[in-house]
């Protein structure tokens, strides 16, 4: 029995290359967890995560101080998506090929096909994760980023957000679309001078302080909620706090994934939970809590408008894991394959049944936001 995958490795390598090379940012800027090899489908996946702490001061004594108990978070994340994209061949199928363009070269380029398929399923995946959980914003909405010659104010003024929250100082990352990349390319003369080949093939447009450029053709836009002169109840809130309460007033509705900012305070927020009908009260949620407190008086809430969530992030605050569907089953032939640009491994077999044969490219993933704090939106 000839042994397929092996004859077409060459194909399948060359397909891995091809698909490196599509706007994937989010894939490399995420922290990529390729040996979760122990996690079946939907499994949990737990992780600990401590919280801020303390000092106080040191009293000499006779007698050791009684330490102040921490607490440590649990968070968990899920391997909840398993895809594949079969591909099927009767015998018949493969005689007409080798008749013409040749088995192979057809099988490699579809094989390139489903890659990318599973590749773009995922960047979109981690865009998604990463647009819901963000806890802030910088920019215009409706105002592409870097439209100003030689000002690379929009990625500095996104960083320092990141800062502010006690980010890692080198390993922030920004995922921009492709209006913004535009602007980037033709607006920052610096670009074409900016880095090696080997920033070039991770698809880096520009290194900023420690934080790489990216683009994506996956970044998410949001329809802004119709929510207009809501006002905050007067009961005052602290520094932290993450549910608002909506006094009787305005129209509209103010909805998840909103960007609002309260009267007084130029700190974007993102809402969390929304509400339906401003006019009859209510509460919302924001991600992350205030950054500054509200007085104890109603206070104007204003939704800002429908923009694109171009995403700046720590490194480690987005996690993708992955794991290769190598399980044992009716496959006569296994081969794994790394796309040697984003890393990922996806798994390809071969089934044979009566007259005809499938290939099968599969992958199997979650991902996660760990730290909604060190995620924040540049708006377009």
């Amino acid at each position: 029995m000839a042994n397929v995958l092996t004859d077409l490795a060459a194909d399948l390598y060359v397909a891995a290359e091809n698909v490196g090379r599509e706007q994937t940012g989010f894939i490399p800027a995420s922290n990529m967890n390729m040996g979760a090899e122990t996690a079946a489908l939907n499994d949990t996946v737990r992780a600990a995560f401590t919280r801020q702490v303390s000092s106080a001061d040191v009293t000499p004594s006779m007698t050791i101080p009684e330490g102040v108990d921490q607490t440590v978070d649990n968070k968990t994340m899920t391997l909840d998506k398993f895809k594949s994209v079969a591909i099927p061949y009767t015998n018949e199928d493969i005689r007409h090929l080798n008749n013409g363009a040749g088995y192979e070269t057809v099988l490699g380029k579809q094989i390139e096909q489903a890659m990318r398929a599973l590749t773009n399923e995922i960047e979109y995946d981690i865009a998604v994760q990463a647009t819901a959980n963000c806890s802030g914003a910088y920019g215009t909405a409706g105002s592409t980023p870097f439209g100003t010659a030689n000002d690379y104010t929009d990625a500095s003024q996104v960083l320092k957000l990141l800062k502010d929250e006690g980010a890692s100082q080198f390993d922030n990352q920004l995922v921009i679309n492709t209006a913004a990349g535009a602007n980037f390319l033709g607006k920052q003369s610096a670009v074409n001078a900016a880095g090696t080949d080997s920033i070039l093939r991770q698809g880096v447009l520009l290194d900023v302080a420690g934080m790489p450029i990216r683009e994506s053709g996956q970044i998410q836009s949001h329809t802004a909620g119709t929510g207009a002169s809501a006002t905050t109840d007067d009961s005052g809130y602290a520094v932290g706090a993450s549910t608002i309460t909506l006094a009787s007033a305005g129209t509209g509705t103010i909805v998840a994934g909103d960007i609002v900012t309260f009267a007084g305070d130029s700190n974007k927020y993102v809402v969390q939970t929304g509400d339906a009908d401003v006019s009859g009260g209510g509460t919302i949620v924001l991600v992350g809590g205030l950054k500054q407190a509200i007085a104890a008086s109603a206070t104007a809430i204003t939704v800002v408008a429908s923009s694109a969530r171009n995403i700046a992030f720590s490194k480690p605050a987005i996690e993708f894991a992955m794991r290769s569907s190598d399980g044992d089953d009716a496959a006569v032939d296994l081969m794994m394959v790394q796309d040697p640009a984003s890393g990922l491994v996806f798994a390809i077999k071969e089934y044979r049944g009566y007259n005809k044969k499938m290939i099968d490219v599969s992958a199997l993933w979650g991902v996660k936001v760990w730290q909604p704090e060190f995620v924040k939106a540049l708006l377009g």
